[in-house]
């Protein structure tokens, strides 16, 4: 599956309107994501992801080979549960992200549109003399998504599921819902020098009782002894205005820049909200502001968490 010239066949069902990049191929919404929103509340629809790579590892040292690699713990984790796991830089950056399940055979993971070909790469370098195989699963396997739920279906059935799953959902509704739970995507949310205690994936991507990987250094250190040098923040804006800050932007305090803009959405309860990595002195109480629009902010990462931990212990 090329993800250049992707298009989903639910891109036919009526009301359909495609989504832009990154997000291309798939659709935007059915016609109001406002309403598609409550349907996947209400557990009532399903969210068309089938634009995502999908890549499978299989072999007899697949979860062991994984374990030692990545952030999360793979050893003898059971068959069918939803695992997220991150790859970092010797120095603790997010390099790349996945996640998926393990049936039994192989480990079917899904990751970021124009993330398969350097993960792929970069896991087959990391093979040596490992029994392990790692393939593009794309053409197999499409990924959707219910009320929480992440599920691998054969990509030829794609209709069919459709046919049975209920309301069909688009990408503007669950983007809203990912957003207002604080749950960052690699590469929009992220910059080059984020590192996990700053992205809210610690316990999610990151397991805190494994060490012995790459960059596990940093995320210790930080974890236990300091504080995260930003952190991610749930913007809350004004609405005074009818549109939404770009990727990247600025995030200004008082004329001064504190943080770059991530992803943003329309919440049907929460109206306009959007995802910011700021620095850990920017207060919790601060209003911020990007291109003009004004927030507030939510916490999702506690700045004084190496603050909490040094307590406990």
């Amino acid at each position: 599956m090329s993800s250049m010239t992707y298009r989903s066949p639910l891109l036919d069902l009526p009301g359909a309107v495609a989504a832009e990049a990154p997000d291309t191929g798939v659709a935007a919404h059915y016609g109001s994501f406002n309403v598609e929103q409550r349907q996947l509340v209400a557990d009532e629809g399903f969210v068309d992801l089938s634009h995502r790579p999908v890549l499978r590892i299989s072999g007899p040292d697949r979860l062991t080979w994984l374990h030692s690699l990545t952030s999360q713990w793979f050893e003898a984790i059971p068959a069918g549960r939803y695992t997220q796991a991150l790859i970092l830089s010797p120095q603790g950056h997010v390099e790349h992200y996945f996640a998926g399940v393990d049936d039994g055979e192989a480990f079917i993971a899904h990751t970021e549109p124009g993330g398969l070909e350097p993960l792929v790469t970069w896991l087959n370098q990391m093979k040596f003399m490992t029994r392990v195989e790692v393939t593009d699963a794309g053409d197999d396997f499409a990924l959707v998504w219910r009320r929480g739920e992440h599920h691998f279906i054969p990509r030829a059935d794609l209709r069919d599921y459709a046919a049975v799953a209920g309301v069909p959902c688009g990408l503007w509704a669950y983007e809203a819902l990912r957003i207002a739970a604080g749950n960052a995507r690699m590469g929009l949310d992220t910059d080059h020098r984020s590192i996990p205690n700053e992205m809210g994936w610690l316990g999610s991507a990151v397991h805190l009782e494994k060490g012995c990987y790459r960059g596990q250094e940093t995320v210790a250190r930080v974890h236990t002894l300091g504080r995260p040098p930003r952190r991610l923040t749930l913007l809350h804006f004004d609405g005074s205005e009818n549109r939404m800050p770009d990727v990247g932007a600025e995030i200004h305090l008082d004329g001064r820049v504190v943080g770059r803009m991530g992803t943003s959405a329309r919440h049907f309860e929460f109206g306009p909200i959007g995802l910011g990595l700021v620095k850990r002195s920017v207060p919790l109480e601060a209003t911020l502001s990007v291109d003009g629009l004004v927030a507030t902010q939510e916490v999702v990462v506690d700045p004084e968490i190496g603050l909490h931990v040094r307590a406990r212990l």
